[in-house]
């Protein structure tokens, strides 16, 4: 966390040198509106790339290392409740090469003000790829949707959390769920959030696979690499938005 303070709290300026949109960008900085939320999207795997500052940045690089481990064993158990091998997915997915962004989160404290109260910092959406780990630095704020219901999903900073994602589902043919979720902000403290996103290869097609279509279960989603997923609507590879709903058939 100490790496990722210094740089939201570095000037705009220097924060400005990674709001760009070139398409060879691997590093990308924004800001989201009335909230003054802040995000730093790295790709962090096949390469990983980061800010030149503030320096010692290897803290970052081994944090990425853990979550990819983590990502992988956490696939392989999906795998095995499945019955299939524990490496199915890995191999499906070519996950050797596969595309993981780092992207966290700076939200600040927000004043008392009764316009500010029960904000939402960010509205209810899905995420692309496998699973995104997520961790934060405060209990509390991130919300998930079950039985149309929203409930406050806390879990402490020393944990993780794991969020199914679209292509779980898709792979699946919607036997696992991506997880509709949003951010709700606390008005008392800033909160910063680390979402790991788990990605296939760029260029694996990904498809509802034969081992989950039948008959009576027909395909429900349409067949796309997951580079042009990521890049449908305009979005850059490396923003990470999510476009499930498009692709249902």
């Amino acid at each position: 966390m100490n790496w990722l303070s210094k740089f939201f709290n570095q000037s705009d300026e220097e924060k400005r040198r990674y709001d760009t949109n070139d398409p060879t960008d691997r590093i990308r900085f924004r800001w989201g509106g009335r909230t003054q939320r802040e995000l730093l999207h790295m790709r962090a795997h096949p390469t990983f790339h980061c800010p030149t500052k503030p320096a010692d940045s290897m803290v970052l690089t081994e944090y990425c290392e853990r979550m990819r481990e983590m990502g992988m064993q956490l696939l392989r158990g999906i795998s095995k409740s499945l019955g299939l091998e524990e490496c199915y997915i890995e191999n499906k997915m070519k996950l050797e090469s596969g595309y993981n962004v780092f992207g966290p989160n700076y939200y600040p404290a927000l004043s008392q003000s009764s316009d500010d109260k029960n904000q939402i910092g960010q509205f209810p959406h899905r995420d692309p790829g496998l699973l995104v780990l997520l961790a934060q630095n405060v209990g509390g704020g991130l919300q998930i949707e079950h039985q149309k219901k929203w409930l406050n999903a806390d879990f402490p900073p020393s944990s993780i959390f794991v969020i199914v994602a679209d292509h779980i589902e898709i792979l699946t043919n919607g036997k696992y769920k991506s997880l509709l979720h949003r951010v709700a902000l606390n008005s008392e403290v800033e909160r910063m959030s680390l979402p790991f996103f788990f990605g296939p290869s760029l260029d694996v097609t990904v498809k509802p696979e034969p081992e989950f279509v039948d008959d009576h279960n027909p395909p429900s989603y349409r067949q796309m690499t997951y580079k042009a997923y990521l890049e449908s609507n305009d979005h850059h590879v490396i923003e990470a938005r999510a476009n499930l709903n498009q692709i249902r058939l």
